[in-house]
């Protein structure tokens, strides 16, 4: 099981290999919008330019293993 950690404050996104705090950090997205639900995996949304509101999925996680948190 992997662990999702959204924070939408920050807009951004990190993935650990197993749960929050006592996995490690398999990946890093800054800037993303949002983290789209979608059949059967999450999809990690990432702004193109800052002055735009154009994104472009940047990671897909299968839902059946990968636990997500949202946080402020």
């Amino acid at each position: 099981m992997q662990t999702l950690v959204f924070n939408t404050t920050l807009k951004n996104v990190v993935l650990f290999a197993g749960p929050r705090g006592n996995g490690g950090s398999i990946e890093r997205f800054d800037n993303v919008s949002t983290v789209k639900i979608q059949d059967g995996f999450y999809e990690v949304m990432q702004k193109t330019n800052e002055d735009t509101n154009q994104a472009i999925p940047v990671m897909r996680l299968p839902i059946s293993n990968t636990n997500m948190v949202i946080a402020r």
